[in-house]
């Protein structure tokens, strides 16, 4: 391996030839060098070639142009040696889950062919390193989310190999469960001088690298240390404290809106933070902003921020058209209305003999933005399913839009939008034919489906793709029709199933400016999410753990009531949840 790097790539080129459809590049000349020994990651939106630069040096996929060099070999012509040496854990982990945690290691060790007297040491060193010693005996499909990625990493891990490549190993994983992972990646960079190359796209990930690798369209953008990359905002991050009444998210939707000024803005430790372009001197943003605000520290999401605005700026074609929205105000009111649009008491939903939430109770205003928040396995989903109707509690009550789910289900549901976590409309059909399927779903008249498809199409900035396959959607434009088709009907209440997961930071921010315009005219969101910084943005959160309700209030009651006001939600959740296991004893 030349100057100590375990993967070279010069001038590296990937392109898709699609049936029927011009070629896409996926890679367009990448330049990239990891260094031996070194845990380092790849940032990007989604799309941005970094599972195709992973597949590439795994030796799955074949340049279409450059040299790509790993472990020292021409990866063309050398592929099954180079799989021979290392270890690839994609987004899909294929566990079975009609086999345990030791049967699952040890089919994986059989297909690599890890002498028994190896198995003999190095699966004891994986199960204690992941914490699942005393499970061995559980079936995967029993496991939680976070355990399931742990023992995909254990059967990435079972036969010792000189570079590990993970695509997103903690996608849809709780705070608590990628903190546990990482853990172990740094144990394995540090102990064993494992060579670790992970994509991810939480920047609280990154900053844990020696190196960081930012990519955009394909294309990389930059690459240095976290302290380097944070240095590309440094000397223009603010922390602004919206005045009381005034959720965060609307002060962060007008920065937002401000883009001739503001690179990017977000909520945080109860303030929200935000970057000014280069081009607007501080005096200039002090007299113009409505609120007095201080200097803060640069984090590396600031530095990757810039270089992500900067380059969709640089190279607009096929750029997402932004929304227009209704100016915010800070004197306006923002409190939730009286109405109680959700009533849960003692909530109960059991399968067989497990109890998935227990005894559960709490109220959601309208016009309230209301988080449901918890661990893999902690009964939030369950929940959140009980709460859309798509599934029958065991006990106690539940009404929504103040009709009872126990008696009538599918009236309470003409007032319920729903966005699934995952693209779930018909990809088959145009952007009209779904909406218009969803209209008949929801009951609309045929005059009034076309009234509304107009309408919708026009706010969406749809038209373009009226005729287009839902499936050949790019991913913003997909993620607006997926709104599109949940709003079509005008809910009074709508639903979000992590509905950023797999969207860019960019669309993120967007996504979230549409939400607070739809609350700030009376619609009550319920969501839930794995980004804890999404938390921010809503006025209340509840969390769950074990099927019991564990925390309910504001974000600044929550960080009060775990004695830090300076905490962020992802340190908050992980304090409430720790705390309530001490006391109540882990469940496996």
């Amino acid at each position: 391996m030349r100057d100590g790097n375990i993967v070279e790539a010069k001038e590296l080129v990937k392109r898709f030839t699609p049936k029927g459809a011009p070629p896409v590049t996926a890679l367009g000349g990448i330049e990239l060098s990891l260094q031996t020994g070194c845990l380092t990651a790849v940032i990007g939106p989604d799309g941005a070639g970094k599972t195709t630069l992973m597949r590439l040096i795994a030796g799955l996929l074949t340049p279409t142009a450059g040299t790509l060099r790993v472990l020292g070999m021409d990866v063309q012509g050398h592929e099954q040696e180079i799989q021979n040496r290392l270890s690839y854990m994609p987004q899909k982990f294929g566990l079975y889950e009609d086999l345990t945690i030791a049967e699952n290691m040890t089919l994986y060790a059989n297909l690599h062919g890890v002498p028994q007297e190896t198995r003999a040491t190095r699966f004891p060193h994986l199960l204690d390193m992941t914490g699942l010693a005393n499970f061995t005996g559980r079936l995967a499909g029993k496991l939680s989310g976070g355990m399931k990625q742990k023992l995909g990493l254990a059967c990435t891990l079972v036969r010792s190999p000189d570079l590990l490549l993970l695509d997103e190993p903690t996608v849809g994983v709780d705070p608590l469960s990628r903190r546990e992972l990482w853990d172990i990646l740094q144990r394995l960079s540090k102990e064993e001088q494992l060579s670790i190359f992970v994509s991810t796209a939480y920047m609280d990930e990154a900053e844990l690298c020696r190196r960081v690798y930012v990519m955009n369209h394909g294309r990389l953008l930059a690459s240095g240390s976290p302290e380097e990359l944070r240095g590309l905002a440094r000397g223009r991050c603010y922390r602004m404290a919206p005045p009381p009444g005034v959720p965060m998210r609307v002060l962060q939707g007008m920065l937002l809106d401000d883009r001739e000024n503001i690179v990017d803005a977000v909520p945080e430790r109860g303030a929200v933070h935000f970057i000014r372009r280069e081009s607007a001197t501080e005096e200039a943003m002090r007299a113009r902003l409505p609120l007095p605000f201080e200097a803060a520290d640069e984090r590396l999401e600031d530095g990757f921020m810039c270089l992500l605005r900067a380059d969709e700026e640089k190279n607009a074609a096929g750029q997402t058209e932004a929304l227009a929205f209704a100016p915010l105000s800070l004197d306006a009111n923002h409190a939730p209305g009286d109405d109680i649009d959700i009533e849960v008491r003692e909530l109960v939903r059991k399968f067989g003999d497990f109890t998935a939430v227990d005894k559960t109770s709490f109220e959601v205003r309208r016009g309230e933005v209301f988080g449901l928040l918890g661990p893999n396995g902690a009964g939030k989903t369950t929940t959140f399913r009980m709460l859309c109707g798509l599934l029958p509690l065991t006990s106690g009550h539940l009404s929504v839009a103040g009709v009872n789910l126990r008696d009538a289900r599918t009236e309470a549901r003409a007032n319920i939008g729903y966005v699934a976590q995952k693209f779930s409309l018909y990809g088959n059909l145009t952007v009209e034919q779904n909406l218009s399927f969803f209209g008949g779903a929801y009951g609309l008249s045929r005059e009034r489906i076309k009234q509304r498809l107009a309408e919708i199409l026009r706010e969406f900035h749809l038209e373009t793709y009226r005729h287009a396959p839902a499936e050949s959607l790019p991913g913003g434009y997909k993620q607006r029709l997926s709104m599109a088709a949940a709003l079509l009907h005008q809910p009074r209440i709508l639903f979000l199933d992590e509905p950023t997961s797999g969207i860019d930071p960019l669309a993120r921010r967007d996504f979230w400016r549409q939400i607070t315009d739809l609350a700030a005219k009376g619609t009550t969101i319920i969501v839930t999410t794995h980004f804890m910084e999404e938390a921010e943005y809503c006025d209340r959160i509840m969390i769950q753990d074990q099927g019991k309700l564990r925390a309910l209030g504001t974000p600044a009651d929550l960080r009060a009531q775990n004695g830090d006001e300076s905490a962020t939600m992802n340190e908050v959740f992980i304090r409430i949840v720790e705390k309530a296991r001490e006391k109540g004893g882990t469940a496996g």
